[in-house]
């Protein structure tokens, strides 16, 4: 892996309200930055590396959309010793380390890196057909009214049988418990070294730019897509991951 920074972005600086943005400064410390921010983020990346290696199949795509700093797609495609994958961000600076870290693991050759804008859709990308698709902790920094769109896109890029593994922060439907889970994951971050301070700056810095929806919410949106039956893999507190396959043709 190459050289990861430690996060205290938001140590050295304060932002403004909704203003985080994935600029220079994130994207050197971002890798840092989900490892001490999301609940086991290594044991989910094997998780998602696991179920893309029993779905993809040979002569289709790996599609990670929101791929940051090309971490997940690295995961996936190292043991998939011949397939070919797409990353999409639409930061370049997160591009710009994701080119070093798959070019680290000596992956160049099979990852293209593409950057667009997902509220805008995928359909003018050029995609063709892929097994599996990811979309790691991204889907709730799209407008809510663009997120049922952009996973239709998915499921008719989706061959039958292919899946797609989304990862979310997600919100309880019910104030007491989503308060409950705030603090508990706010315990979380200190836990791994993160001070008041810097947790009140994200949030603040993250207010109407991450906006979550509930677990039910994230399943409906994927029924509504096309999937049959997408179920939750994984959750942790306000932390869920899913899994929703394409039926068979």
């Amino acid at each position: 892996m190459a050289h990861v920074s430690r996060d205290d972005l938001f140590a050295r600086t304060a932002r403004r309200r909704g203003d985080f943005v994935f600029d220079e400064s994130v994207a050197a410390v971002f890798d840092d930055m989900l490892e001490r921010s999301v609940p086991f983020y290594v044991e989910q990346q094997a998780m998602i590396a696991e179920l893309a290696h029993r779905h993809w199949r040979h002569g289709t795509l790996v599609v990670d959309l929101g791929c940051s700093t090309g971490t997940t797609l690295v995961s996936v495609c190292t043991g998939l010793s011949d397939a070919r994958a797409v990353g999409v961000d639409n930061s370049e600076a997160m591009l710009e380390r994701a080119r070093t870290v798959v070019a680290h693991a000596g992956l160049d050759d099979r990852i293209d890196l593409v950057e667009a804008d997902l509220d805008r859709g995928i359909a003018d990308l050029e995609l063709y057909a892929a097994s599996v698709v990811t979309i790691c902790w991204t889907l709730q920094f799209l407008a809510p009214d663009r997120r049922r769109a952009l996973l239709r896109e998915v499921y008719d890029l989706l061959v039958p049988g292919g899946a797609l593994v989304l990862t979310e922060k997600v919100a309880p439907a019910d104030a007491p418990t989503l308060d409950l889970y705030t603090d508990l994951y706010y315990e979380f971050k200190r836990r791994n070294g993160y001070s008041q301070t810097e947790i009140a700056r994200k949030r603040e810095a993250l207010e109407g730019v991450l906006v979550p929806s509930t677990i039910d919410g994230n399943l409906e949106l994927l029924r509504r897509a096309g999937f049959q039956s997408p179920s939750t893999f994984f959750q942790w507190y306000p932390f869920a991951a899913f899994l929703a396959v394409k039926p068979q043709a």
